[in-house]
């Protein structure tokens, strides 16, 4: 077996050979911090009033490994508070300094499932067709209507537009010819020249309204009313027709409706759109952009981890003997420490990203406000005496 040897109080770092991945070996400020991390961790572990059984390289795994954790919760605490406004953007962008902008797009996306169901937009093509209608013929097959027409699939009828007239086309203005003499009236507005050769009152529009509603529920009451009944896409007509016709529709082709693709986006990945949390394009921070706070995060999860993989190491043998006796290790102490601190670190970190996500800070925002509030209200009113 090699000769291992332990930390001897002494540490170089060399880009592309320190650490396990490289991904900070070009970062000057990492290659600065690198050395002075390990000595850190070495003296925090009892460097050197005893032997620390890593060396330097192990120290720089610990101090690489830190440093991605600590962007990878940082990173994924923005990709989840901005996923609704980035899903659908662009993959070939990193974001890990961009600031983003809560956007409607997502959310309109979202709802467009709504808008095709209430008939008022979608991202559902919506089709028209006509079908001919015979004199004494109730009952019409829309299935059989498809198939003649060679379209594939299913269909979902969404609208037909079998309706009486309009009631203005039966509105006989009871004013038209009275001889009320308000001819003049319409001059006054120049309406003169485009109204009908007979003098009439020009009535409120309410009045029209009214007069309309009286005609649509006098047909709906005393006549027979135009109808339908649509079950499994067979029309039923009310009243039955009796003369030939074409009676128009809407509708919709079950298998756009069904679709879970959205054909607006590209496919994921590089070059293409954001489809799920694992291609937003956040990378690896860059060290030497992290603050004094986040800094000191890292260090001391440096040193957690730097007191776990002594533990283990330590743990291969309980216990080691010396002239006369023997020592017994730590290693059931430092496993125990490393665990806690790491998930201290990891909560208080998780924390900090919770109360500094734009809901807490809105809801903080508006507490502050209320408070003022408050506050304000207990200032005495002044009189003012003129």
């Amino acid at each position: 077996m090699a000769n291992i040897q332990i930390w001897d109080g002494t540490a170089t770092f060399t880009a592309g050979q320190s650490t396990p991945f490289g991904f900070y070996d070009d970062d000057l400020d990492f290659q600065d911090e690198a050395p002075k991390v390990a000595n850190y961790c070495a003296i925090r572990l009892g460097y050197p009033l005893m032997d620390v059984e890593l060396n330097s390289g192990s120290f720089f795994a610990c101090f690489e490994e830190a440093v991605t954790t600590y962007g990878n919760e940082v990173y994924q605490a923005q990709a989840v508070q901005n996923y609704l406004s980035l899903e659908g953007g662009s993959t070939s962008t990193t974001l890990n300094d961009a600031v983003i902008s809560p956007t409607l797009q997502n959310m309109i996306r979202l709802s467009s499932g709504y808008g095709t169901e209430a008939g008022v937009g979608g991202t559902v093509t919506r089709y028209s067709g006509s079908l001919a209608v015979q004199t004494d013929q109730q009952t019409y097959d829309l299935n059989q209507w498809a198939i003649d027409e060679n379209i594939s699939g299913r269909i979902e009828i969404t609208k037909v537009f079998y309706e009486a007239p309009p009631a203005i086309l039966r509105y006989f203005d009871p004013y038209a010819g009275t001889g009320t003499g308000m001819q003049s009236l319409m001059d006054a507005f120049g309406f003169g020249n485009m109204s009908p050769g007979v003098n009439f009152l020009l009535m409120p529009a309410s009045f029209d309204v009214l007069k309309i509603q009286a005609i649509e529920f006098n047909d709906q009451i005393r006549k027979s009313a135009y109808s339908f009944e649509i079950v499994n896409n067979q029309l039923k007509l009310f009243p039955i027709p009796k003369s030939e016709g074409h009676i128009w529709f809407e509708y919709y082709l079950v298998n756009d409706k069904q679709s879970l693709d959205d054909s607006a986006n590209t496919a994921g990945g590089v070059g293409g759109s954001i489809t799920n949390i694992s291609n937003v394009p956040y990378e690896n921070p860059v060290f030497g952009n992290i603050n004094s706070i986040g800094k000191q995060w890292i260090y001391k999860y440096s040193l957690a981890l730097a007191k776990e993989l002594l533990a283990y190491v330590r743990g291969k043998y309980t216990t080691v003997p010396i002239p006369g006796s023997e020592a017994t290790l730590n290693q059931a102490d430092l496993l125990a420490d490393a665990r806690t601190e790491k998930e201290a670190l990891i909560t208080n970190l998780r924390d900090i990203l919770e109360n500094t996500s734009k809901l807490a800070q809105l809801e903080r925002k508006a507490g502050e406000g209320n408070f003022l509030q408050d506050t304000l209200k207990q200032i005495p009113m002044v009189i003012y005496v003129g």
